[in-house]
């Protein structure tokens, strides 16, 4: 394995007091210093009082495809290269996927400065279950796309976590009460640690006609999962019978099912004998 590290460092989404201490001794003694935008790097700098004693260059997601080899390089080489995007954990929506992959592949460590992250803050104030939740980024622009984005998630039962741009808040949560229902319950979480923060918990529909006024800044969107679908005996008896015919046992698949359903195993068992 090579001597070079990658570090993935996470930056305050709005407050800078909000940076892990080890962020700063990281972007000071590093070899290189990529950055998604070098002007923001610059101001977080200033504002940590920190003056890196590397080099300092652009990794964005127009460049990031050519620039990869060349961080790659170096990192072979034994350099401590730390990459960080203009707010969160680099990879989650972010650059920072192509080259930790790249790493990966060519046996180079890869490690992270944990700190700040909307998804999870989101998560934490929206008020909405955190026991099972998924992370779904940003929804394709196009309506078409979206629809069908969202109409594959209909029926997921965990808290989803979404990404949108201010602009584009009203329509994606009207697209969202179409396919999830009006009343599914939702929370609008915009500009998280800054200022103005703001958490709004509504159902859908109110929630999509309160953006038609229009909202500024980083937004992050979490909606409730889907109610579980509680199913009987009789709905998932034609299943277990297709699984065994096709040669599975039958003590294993009611065993799998009753576990996915909460139904009884032994109900499902003697329905499965009765019916054959």
């Amino acid at each position: 394995m090579s001597d070079g590290v990658l570090v993935l460092a996470a930056t305050p989404i709005g407050d800078p007091q909000d940076a892990a201490p080890r962020l700063a001794s990281e972007l000071a003694g590093a070899d290189v210093v990529a950055a998604e935008d070098t002007r923001r790097l610059r101001r977080l700098l200033d504002e940590l009082e920190v003056t890196p004693c590397g080099s300092v260059l652009s990794y964005h997601e127009h460049n990031e495809r050519s620039r990869t080899p060349e961080l790659l390089d170096r990192l072979r080489s034994g350099a401590r290269v730390v990459l960080v995007t203009d707010a969160g954990m680099p990879s989650v929506s972010d650059p920072g996927y192509r080259l930790t992959n790249a790493c990966v592949e060519a046996g180079v460590r890869v490690t992270c400065v944990p700190g700040p992250s909307a998804v999870l803050m989101a998560l934490a104030v929206s008020g909405l279950p955190t026991d099972r939740f998924c992370f779904e980024g940003f929804l394709p622009r196009k309506a078409g796309e979206r629809a069908r984005r969202l109409a594959g998630l209909a029926t997921e039962q965990r808290t989803m976590v979404f990404f949108e741009a201010p602009h584009r808040l009203a329509e994606m949560l009207d697209a969202m009460a179409e396919a999830f229902g009006g009343d599914r319950i939702a929370a609008v979480c915009r500009e998280l640690t800054k200022t103005y923060e703001e958490v709004r918990r509504e159902d859908l529909t109110s929630l999509a006609q309160w953006a038609l006024d229009g909202a500024r800044g980083e937004i992050t969107v979490v909606v409730g999962g889907a109610p579980a679908v509680i199913a009987s005996v009789e709905d998932v008896l034609p299943d277990i019978q297709a699984r065994v015919a096709a040669g599975e046992r039958l003590k294993t698949v009611c065993a799998e099912v009753a576990e996915q359903t909460g139904l009884s195993k032994k109900a499902l068992y003697d329905a499965a004998v009765a019916d054959r």
